[in-house]
């Protein structure tokens, strides 16, 4: 019998509702059963594409004696982190406090007013390496529940007025300048691996923000070291097993730093903002790497991860069946020099494999290589690589496919259609503006709605109950920001306005802080705000540059003084974490630079329009149209006619304008093109 998740929207929660476990979803009705039956709260977080999320799941939740214990002591409550960020921050942050270090599955044990006493994160199911089974874990908080219940509040208490005590961070005094930049970058220079690209050590992440700020900073300044780390870094991702080699686009993170194992999960999120980052490094070395990659990984975003609705998808789990039909971690992906040599034939699996970096011992697990492009191989045949990947994508098209994670999620949507119009702009590829604007049009449709304020997720076209958070709104108008620019169509900057403007609303505070949560959004034991970029753009930076285009786009003070107030916080972290503020430094680049704004009184998509796009200006905002009507769409075309009937550019920055142009080899260097 399916338990209460079974009427969720979310996929993760839907995992569990065959479980024996009689799990709630986070809901005040869960914390009141709590209350009415003196019983604690078991908290577990986690999503869908968490391959220990599936472990834990499979050994305890899915184990019935564990499951009748968990019922008649504990009000279970699951949470999707993707659907809920307020709720994982807040309590991750309490786990990372106590213990050190923190991931997913999360699990959290809550007083019915939803104060946590005592954290963990994955419990295995047998007693090893010094960690207790989760049998034992909850027979011991049963135990102090029971019998030392003062002690259990106490320690609540503590934990909670810690949170509440940590100081909120707030916008600072004034934006960030030179001085702040140039730090950062020395910064970003002592943490760069200079052997194998990318920042620190093992886990790495591939460094989307960071490698963004680079590019913009080499544009503004000319520094041939920003551009090398950015470049490097790049081909080193995209050669390496972190990038798929056969069907394009890339996994979360590489176990090594070498890049040669990744933890095989597939995000929207890193797809998108790597996706426009690839793009940007084309615009600035004309790499016929780039090119490969940013076109790839966009085909890959809309053949593997599109909804039928028109929307992203989440993920796809690094999990999946083997030959044997066990679920296990990279199977869809890795080969063994028998697999090559079944679908290829001796020749043809012998360069494969030289090619690929296929061993005989293999570099994953049970003989099994990551492909990957070790570049020792020499010359080689271009069409024969061509066959010889054509042949394995299509066998690999037969093996069982990893699961997909189908819910939309607004934020990252925004950043798909970002990256997917402007790769679609810059390499004439009209059907990836088309996929972008019909994702707009679904977050408009289904997560704007008829309440007129951001839905978090949405699934089969249906809205689910979250709120959206700052990132949402920030990202979201982001990609609406990006499509204006390239479709010159001015309702998607009227849209932008519109979710920015509950920004200034609904997550501002004083002196120019920003809250993940609106002012109206359930209240938790403390209200989650976070400057620093994880996976994603943090929302406070991610509004910071939607609200700089904005006022760039339409000289409104408003906008442009909360992206200053928000900048003070990147003033103050860029020196000392640049790692963790790359997307904040890269909007500090936007505004030391102005931004410059582009106006081309000519026909969308013609040549001086093309040429706007392409400037590497940091955060240039691009406005084009003809006609009468086109100051209507865009306030940067008001009275900025075209030149003796001939398509016109006008750039401005600072309160001071360059003489228009119809020439497009100007325009391009006006924009540093």
């Amino acid at each position: 019998m399916a338990n209460r998740l079974a009427q969720t929207t979310s996929p993760y929660l839907r995992q569990h509702a065959d479980n024996p476990v009689d799990w709630w979803p986070w809901s005040p009705e869960a914390f009141e059963a709590a209350r009415e039956r003196d019983v604690p709260v078991l908290l577990s977080v986690g999503y869908a594409s968490c391959h220990w999320c599936h472990v834990m799941a499979h050994e305890s939740f899915e184990d019935e004696t564990v499951a009748a214990y968990l019922n008649e002591h504990f009000v279970p409550v699951k949470v999707d982190r993707e659907e809920r960020p307020d709720v994982d921050a807040v309590y991750m942050e309490a786990v990372q406090a106590a213990t050190g270090h923190g991931g997913w599955p999360m699990t959290v044990f809550l007083t019915p007013d939803a104060e946590p006493f005592y954290f963990g994160t994955y419990f295995p199911p047998e007693a090893r390496h010094g960690s207790p089974s989760f049998q034992q874990v909850l027979e011991g908080v049963v135990a102090a529940w029971t019998d030392r219940r003062e002690e259990v509040a106490e320690v609540a208490g503590r934990i909670v007025a810690d949170l509440a005590g940590r100081s909120l961070v707030h916008g600072g005094d004034g934006v960030p300048g030179e001085p702040e930049v140039a730090q950062a970058l020395l910064g970003l220079t002592r943490e760069y691996d200079e052997q194998h690209g990318g920042f620190g050590g093992a886990p790495k992440f591939p460094p989307s923000m960071v490698v963004e700020f680079l590019l913009r900073h080499h544009a503004r300044t000319g520094s041939e070291g920003a551009l090398q780390m950015a470049a490097d870094t790049c081909s080193a991702m995209a050669r390496g097993g972190i990038y798929d080699q056969l069907g394009g686009g890339f996994a979360r993170y590489s176990v090594d730093r070498e890049w040669v194992v990744p933890h095989f999960e597939k995000m929207l999120y890193d797809n998108a903002l790597l996706c426009r980052v690839y793009a940007h490094l084309w615009r600035t070395t004309g790499s016929d790497e780039a090119r490969r990659i940013a076109l790839e990984t966009a085909d890959f975003m809309v053949r593997e991860l599109r909804t039928a609705e028109g929307g992203f998808a989440s993920a796809l789990d690094a999990d999946s069946e083997d030959a044997e039909g066990k679920h296990v971690e990279g199977a869809f992906y890795v080969w063994t020099p028998a697999q090559l040599r079944e679908v290829l034939g001796e020749d043809d699996a012998a360069f494969a494999a030289a090619y690929f970096g296929v061993t005989e011992d293999g570099t994953f697990e049970e003989g099994a290589s990551v492909l990957r492009l070790p570049g020792d191989t020499g010359p080689v045949d271009a069409a024969r690589v061509a066959d010889v990947r054509a042949r394995l994508l299509a066998a690999r098209a037969e093996r069982p496919r990893p699961g997909l994670d189908d819910k939309v999620v607004a934020a990252w949507n925004g950043l798909a259609i970002a990256a997917l119009a402007e790769t679609g702009a810059y390499f004439d590829r009209p059907d990836l503006v088309e996929r972008a604007t019909e994702a707009a049009d679904l977050l408009v449709r289904v997560h704007l709605g008829e309440v007129a304020r951001l839905t978090r997720t949405s699934k089969d076209g249906r809205a689910g109950d979250n709120a959206g958070v700052l990132e949402d709104y920030g990202d979201v108008a982001e990609g609406f920001l990006a499509l204006a620019a390239v479709t010159g169509e001015g309702a998607w900057l009227e849209f932008a306005g519109f979710l920015l403007d509950i920004v200034l609303e609904q997550f501002t505070g004083e002196g120019g802080q920003l809250y993940d949560t609106a002012h109206d959004a359930e209240q938790l034991i403390r209200r989650p705000q976070d400057p620093t970029d994880s996976a994603t753009p943090s929302g406070w930076t991610a509004a910071a540059g939607a609200l700089l285009s904005y006022a760039a786009y339409t000289g409104s003070e408003a906008h442009r003084a909360a992206a200053e107030g928000a900048l003070g916080v990147v003033k103050a972290l860029g020196p000392r974490v640049p790692r963790f503020v790359g997307w904040g430094l890269a909007v500090a680049e936007a505004l030391l630079d102005g931004p410059r704004e582009v106006a081309v009184a000519g026909p969308v998509g013609g040549e001086l329009h093309r040429t706007a796009l392409l400037g590497r200006a940091p955060g240039a905002v691009v406005a084009a149209g003809e006609g009468p009507g086109a100051g209507a769409e865009f306030p940067l075309l008001v009275d900025r006619p075209p030149v003796g009937g001939e398509p016109t550019a006008y750039v401005c920055r600072h309160f001071v304008c360059d003489a228009p142009t119809t020439d497009a080899g100007e325009l391009a260097a006006k924009l540093g093109g």
